[in-house]
């Protein structure tokens, strides 16, 4: 059984960890930090002085920068994405930039004002920030202190569980202010004269990932003015780019044909869900279409699939929570990878309750949820608290709607809609018998796709061996495939079969078009 992450592309990763090195190198020269310093004077007004040392993170270095003349409450931070490690740099800064300042107008929640923000300069996409004094993050108070700062940190089981409790009632306060604004479409904040619309595609975390650990054609992701009038469109084009994953990920992510069918099926059943609209209401009142549902009866009503929305953070957490002197929440930072969602997705209990992801759990996704149920129910109890009984949604609390999320799989099927490398752990472990019925316990790990096989169209049967073939003929070959954008669309539409030629219904061999290997 998939236990865990499957693999990025391990060419694609050592590729960008080289440019990386030497783009952090760039951003750390004096040359740069005087450039900064001289973007924050000419936005500014004022001499500017940087203030070492620099904050390098996962996909952004940030660079203090006192003002001549003022004290030092009065600096900035100006924030760059990392080349190589932020795709998208440009829609990046835009939409949290929009997104910061719309949370900063609309709710009580304090985030770092955005001062002036920009897709280009001569250091590139940036934003300036008014700095936040504090005293650390979230993440401080929650986790075992002094391990080594580089690695995931560790939920601290020696807190008293009073204390945990309130340091998550503050961010269940944060969470309830922002489930409040509601959207009329699904995708990114833009900003344009001071107002604020959904006005472009969703950029999601996934998506960054896609490209730059897996070198999928940026072609075959959502335009970039994309937006989306349904939860079932959207969850729809989620289930087509984990089916692009499998396609254009040349190395690594299949390790036998019997794996491959495993992920070619999989993929096929939960594009086919999203298409006819059923997974927006799995495990809801309105679920008649489940296995799942002949044993259990939930309470809580579907969303409208037609909307509103909300606004949705895939890179949420503790350590985005700064903290002031008495634990009190002094503002909530790094707004990236923020869109208006499917209210389906708020519904669900935080994923980072742990601070490990459950596809990277040492031992096991299922280790992974044994072990966070009994702190779920701490953090019910501190939504409870915060909610004071007040209704959300169909008359029910948010907490409601959590706690029969987690009972009824809509955290996995969610979870595994938007992580395509934890897709195979979670489909397999929590969402294919809860969808389609029992297995038979005998079946071998490698055998899963021969269980379901039958549900499959007669056009996506027929496709598989010769896709299967093709993909382990080129794994052959460790490298990056260069494909033309038009000829990637089309190889992925081929197996979306939305521009299916009759003549490959027969299951004749479907061509290949990359255009050149690195």
């Amino acid at each position: 059984m998939y236990k865990d992450r499957q693999n990025f592309d391990n060419v694609a990763w050592d590729k960008n960890d080289d440019a990386e090195e030497d783009s952090q190198m760039r951003l750390r020269r004096k040359d740069t930090c005087r450039q900064v310093e001289g973007l924050v004077k000419q936005k500014c007004g004022k001499p500017a002085t940087l203030v070492s040392p620099l904050v390098v993170g996962g996909l952004n270095v940030h660079y203090r920068i006192h003002l001549e003349g003022e004290d030092s409450s009065s600096d900035v931070m100006v924030r760059l994405p990392w080349p190589y490690a932020a795709c998208f740099p440009s829609e990046k800064v835009v939409y949290e930039a929009a997104t910061a300042e719309y949370l900063r107008l609309h709710t009580r929640i304090p985030p770092a004002q955005v001062l002036f923000y920009g897709r280009a300069s001569n250091v590139g996409p940036f934003l300036i920030l008014r700095r936040i004094e504090h005293r650390g993050d979230m993440t401080d108070a929650l986790a075992v202190p002094g391990l080594d700062p580089n690695l995931t940190p560790v939920l601290n089981l020696e807190l008293p569980e009073s204390k945990l409790r309130s340091l998550w009632a503050n961010i269940a306060s944060c969470l309830l202010e922002v489930v409040k604004s509601t959207f009329p479409l699904i995708g990114s904040l833009v900003e344009v004269d001071g107002s604020f619309r959904i006005a472009a595609r969703p950029l999601t975390q996934n998506m960054s990932s896609m490209t730059q650990l897996a070198h999928i054609p940026p072609s075959t992701l959502p335009l970039e003015n994309e937006t989306y009038a349904t939860a079932d469109e959207w969850y729809g084009a989620l289930a087509n780019m984990h089916l692009a994953q499998l396609i254009f990920q040349h190395n690594d992510l299949v390790s036998s044909e019997d794996d491959c069918r495993n992920k070619y099926v999989s993929r096929q059943l939960f594009r086919r869900l999203a298409k006819r609209g059923r997974l927006s209401t799995f495990g809801f009142v309105q679920d008649d279409w489940s296995a799942y549902i002949k044993t259990v009866h939930p309470r809580c009503p579907a969303p409208d699939s037609s909307g509103p929305f909300r606004l949705w953070c895939d890179d949420f957490r503790p350590a985005n929570v700064l903290l002031g002197p008495d634990d009190d929440v002094a503002a909530v930072i790094d707004w990236e990878f923020t869109y208006a969602a499917p209210t389906q997705f708020i519904l669900d209990p935080p994923w980072w309750l742990l601070f490990e992801t459950p596809e990277m759990w040492p031992s096991g996704i299922e280790e992974w949820s044994r072990a966070y149920e009994p702190h779920l129910k701490i953090w019910l109890e501190a939504m409870e608290e915060e909610e004071k009984g007040a209704e959300f949604l169909h008359a029910l609390p948010l907490s409601v709607h959590m706690r029969e999320s987690w009972k009824m799989g809509r955290f996995w099927l969610n979870y595994a809609a938007r992580k395509s490398w934890a897709f195979d752990a979670v489909f397999w472990t929590y969402l294919d018998e809860r969808f389609f019925g029992e297995r038979d316990r005998e079946v071998l790990d490698k055998d899963l796709w021969k269980t379901r096989l039958h549900l499959l169209s007669e056009a996506e049967r027929q496709a598989m061996e010769p896709f299967v073939r093709q993909k382990m003929e080129e794994s052959q070959e460790r490298t990056l495939v260069e494909w033309d954008p038009a000829e990637a669309k089309q190889r992925l539409s081929e197996l979306l079969f939305d521009l299916l030629p009759a003549k490959q219904s027969s299951g004749q061999r479907m061509p290949w078009r990359p255009k050149k290997g690195l």
